[in-house]
């Protein structure tokens, strides 16, 4: 992804509406690009180095056979969810959080991170067989670990957005009637779709639900006036704000936080307890906060590695 002002950036070249739009709404053009932002696209898809990372002989010891053997660390994940997991300038590239975190986790085990790109809806069910194991801000719920085991790694809550003044003066407390873009298979469709049926059980007009493959198709939904407003995790929601410049802005609090997680093969209680030891290791170690400290996500850092942490939904 390219980190100007432009929706662009968000869209990470995946989609021409989006780069159309930002041209348009923020009156920036190819052209007009100047050298320092090329620049600040350079730094901003950097990351952290984690070449000085040594294989650990007792965590790789940990990990299965069936893992570890072909030397990579196959890892699901929806590279549309700037700062967690997206794609570099080239459109190729994953960089993000969660892909440093990737690559960390692979050193430590000796093998090679192998991020691929896949929609978020469609990680959990091909976790263990497809991908070894699932790494795109995985929130914790019930219903979720019903499928997978989880490590977590990093809490975060989510948060309202909206075009920057409201225009459109939404509530989020009341969102019948109004036209609200969420990521397919998130939390946050779940509970819009709650809320939905609340607004119709009460007698009121639905709430006009967008929900799409891509967070940066949610983002633009917004930015462009097609919805009123979208909801996304916290450090998604942060990012997209800055990543816009004065287009967008968060509405009210954030809600609820929860951990996030590594999705690990229900019932491959190795891989989980290598995953939850190698995190663990990161965070004492000191190179799990210089990551997060890398993508300025260290609201959502947490000290402590679980697995299959008690949630509340």
């Amino acid at each position: 992804m390219s980190f100007t002002t432009r929706i662009k950036a968000l869209a990470a070249a995946t989609l021409a509406a989006a780069t159309l739009f930002s041209m348009a709404a923020c009156g920036t053009s190819d052209s007009s690009d100047s050298s320092s932002d090329s620049s600040s696209k350079s730094a901003s898809t950097q990351g952290f180095d984690t070449s000085s990372i040594k294989k650990d002989d007792e965590l790789a010891a940990m990990l299965p056979d069936s893992i570890k053997s072909d030397g990579v660390l196959k890892v699901g994940t929806d590279t549309s969810y700037a700062p967690a997991e997206f794609l570099a300038e080239d459109g190729k590239t994953p960089v993000g959080f969660d892909i440093d975190l990737t690559k960390a986790l692979a050193a430590e085990f000796g093998l090679k991170a192998e991020n691929v790109t896949a929609t978020f809806d469609s990680i959990i069910p091909s976790v263990g067989s497809k991908y070894d194991v699932g790494i795109s801000s995985f929130t914790v719920t019930k219903e979720r670990l019903q499928a997978v085991d989880f490590v977590t790694y990093f809490k975060a809550g989510s948060t309202y957005v909206v075009k920057k003044g409201n225009p459109s003066k939404i509530d989020s407390s009341n969102l019948c009637g109004k036209k609200v873009a969420v990521q397919t298979g998130t939390t946050q469709e779940e509970e819009v779709n709650k809320a939905n049926d609340a607004c119709k059980a009460s007698g009121k007009s639905g709430i006009d639900i967008q929900s799409s493959k891509l967070q940066t198709d949610v983002t633009t939904a917004v930015a462009s006036g097609k919805a009123d407003i979208f909801y996304a995790d916290t450090p998604v929601a942060g990012y997209a704000i800055k990543q816009t410049g004065d287009t967008l802005e968060a509405l009210g609090e954030d809600v609820g936080v929860t951990p996030e997680a590594i999705a690990v093969k229900k019932g491959d209680t190795k891989t989980a307890e290598a995953m939850q030891k190698a995190v663990q290791k990161l965070m004492d170690d000191g190179t799990y906060k210089k990551i997060l400290d890398t993508w300025g996500v260290s609201s959502g850092a947490v000290d402590k590695a679980e697995i299959n942490p008690s949630v509340e939904s």
